[in-house]
């Protein structure tokens, strides 16, 4: 048996332990998954959804663990939301696409926008979401793929952001997690 260490959070009043992960020799950084946490969800969601600009047309994410999160912000706001895919399906069209580097998978991965969400949210004004920014090369790539679509960003949300908290001055966010180094 592991002794796993833990960082306690509060988010929107749900207090969790996040487990502390290596991610690289002597770097640590604590790990949210949303995923099955519906408490959570729906908490983030309703603080986050004061902060979403009346002007906003359309929530969008990357897949996979902000989901449900775009989701109960699009419950919350009355605003659709699309996903940027991690793979490329046939029925997805002429999908555009640019190359990420998560800091969880510390690997390169793709994120696409489909056919039928690229025509959506062309000439839109939208909001990107995701649930922790710590590189920023996912929220890199969402811009990089609204540009191409011809979407207006005109914020940017997180649960957290990680690491330089001055690198994110421009992200509304409920917190900010610390990375760890020995």
């Amino acid at each position: 048996m592991s002794d796993v260490e833990f960082y306690p959070v509060n988010i929107a009043g749900v207090e969790r332990k996040l487990p502390l992960m290596e991610v690289a020799p002597g770097v640590r950084i604590a790990v949210l998954n949303i995923l099955g946490d519906t408490e959570l969800v729906k908490a983030a969601a309703r603080a986050l959804a004061v902060h979403v600009p009346r002007e906003t047309e359309y929530l969008v994410t990357a897949e996979a663990k902000s989901i449900p999160l775009a989701y109960a912000l699009s419950v919350e706001t009355n605003l659709p939301y699309v996903v940027l895919r991690k793979s490329h399906k046939p029925y997805m069209g002429e999908a555009i696409s640019a190359e990420t580097l998560s800091i969880t998978t510390n690997k390169p991965q793709t994120l696409y926008l489909d056919a039928k969400d690229r025509e959506a949210i062309r000439g839109k004004r939208v909001v990107l979401v995701d649930d922790v920014i710590s590189t920023g090369s996912t929220l890199q790539g969402m811009h990089l793929i609204m540009q191409k679509a011809n979407a207006i960003v005109i914020a940017e949300l997180a649960i957290f952001t990680e690491g330089d908290r001055a690198k994110w001055s421009n992200v509304i966010a409920l917190g900010h997690l610390p990375i760890f180094t020995s």
